[in-house]
């Protein structure tokens, strides 16, 4: 049972409802946002090309005698041969076994360029339950792959970080040489430091692949950087695609690299895309506690008493004790801190002596965990932020990352 939000007891809404709603919420303003920056930017260019279009038209009617009505058939049966894979420059076939490769690698990716499409109704057919069955297996690897480049990152990370321990010089000489046998337990690797690692690699990738494109394919370097994107990311617009051209130098080594580019830089933006989406569930978790502090009422009583926090109410442990914790109470936040009330009475040496050796204890636990590498709890609601459970990719990183990780 998830927690509810306390600023949403009204709502009857549940941590995990809220932030959906807020995701939703936030969508919609980034599209709207989205969609005013690109009218903006592009609509200008848009309406320019209108008009240049339309007196080339115009010209060509008058030149050649021909009425816009007959000329406007004609391009419409020119953009059903451009549909049909057909253009004016020499490119390869579009459905010999090569091209059919290419087409069904397009289709089980996601990326769906859109220059090949099927004509015939068993075509289409067939692309229905093609697609669902390979769409899915292709869903299924990128999770492994995911799964498989956090577990080789923490490995990699963690014995970094057991070398600079060892180098630097802080061990006593007995144990450095069975420091690793031991070391780090409950260690994992942060998401900041997944998502840097990450994003390095896919721009590695991307720079890489773009400087292949420029001479073969011919395009400008920010034209082929524009590419990879929207290729790796599975966008796919199609106004740019590899490897169509009849013939290339070095034909096959460049279509054997072109395919080691486009699975890379999938599988890593991919990983890339659902490290980030760890980040903003981080950024929504944090708006929801301060959107719950801000409307809830316990919230504000307690911060008109926060100047008296250290004192202890005497017997306040066994009334918890025989009635339970009191509805004022934060609960099992500030564990530091049980057995503390906000009262100016005089306390007694026995209650005194008490809670300085639960304090005590707390502090060696904690000194104890910071050894040993594990994430310091700093009260019992944060063992549950938000990561738990999880289906797909989110059920994949749980617990595998510091952010992640129950114990946090």
């Amino acid at each position: 049972m998830m927690p509810r939000l306390q600023g949403c007891r009204s709502l009857h809404l549940n941590e995990d409802n809220g932030r959906f709603v807020l995701l939703a919420l936030l969508i919609v303003l980034y599209l709207l946002c989205g969609a005013a920056v690109f009218s903006a930017i592009e609509r200008p260019s848009e309406l320019r090309a209108h008009g240049r279009w339309n007196g080339t038209l115009h010209n060509f009617s008058e030149t050649f005698n021909i009425s816009l009505q007959d000329l406007n058939s004609f391009l419409r049966e020119y953009e059903a041969a451009i549909a049909a894979g057909i253009r004016a420059d020499a490119l390869r076939p579009r459905w010999d076994f090569t091209g059919a490769f290419y087409f069904v690698g397009t289709v089980v990716s996601t990326i769906g360029f859109g220059m090949t499409t099927p004509v015939t109704v068993a075509g289409k057919v067939f692309l229905i339950f093609y697609g669902l069955l390979g769409c899915a297996a292709t869903i299924l690897f990128f999770n492994l792959f995911l799964e498989r480049i956090i577990t080789l990152l923490a490995v990699v990370m963690k014995a970094v970080r057991e070398r600079r321990i060892i180098n630097s010089g802080l061990l006593p000489p007995g144990i450095r040489h069975d420091f690793s046998a031991y070391s780090l337990p409950g260690w994992k690797p942060s998401v900041y430091h997944v998502m840097l690692i990450l994003g390095l690699s896919a721009i590695t990738i991307s720079c890489c692949a773009s400087a292949m494109y420029t001479p073969v394919e011919g395009w400008a370097y920010l034209d082929s950087l524009y590419f990879c994107f929207v290729s790796f990311s599975t966008i796919g617009f199609g106004d740019f695609v590899s490897s169509q051209s009849a013939a290339y130098e070095y034909q096959s080594l460049y279509r054997v690299a072109n395919f080691f580019f486009m699975l890379m830089g999938v599988c890593c933006i991919y990983s890339l895309f659902n490290v980030i989406s760890i980040v903003i569930k981080q950024v929504l978790n944090w708006m929801l506690e301060k959107m719950s502090c801000l409307f809830c009422q316990r919230c504000n009583k307690a911060n008109v008493h926060l100047g008296r926090r250290n004192a202890i109410r005497p017997g306040a442990k066994g009334r918890q004790g025989r009635s339970g914790p009191s509805p004022d109470s934060d609960g099992p936040c500030d564990s530091d801190t049980e057995g503390r009330r906000l009262s100016g009475e005089m306390i007694s040496m026995k209650d005194l002596a008490a809670s300085n050796k639960v304090s005590l204890a707390l502090m060696q636990k904690q000194l104890s965990e910071s050894a040993n590498g594990y994430p310091r709890t700093v009260c019992g609601s944060s063992r549950h932020n938000g990561f738990s459970g999880g289906v797909g990719a989110l059920g994949i990183m749980n617990n595998r990352l510091a952010e992640t990780s129950n114990s946090r």
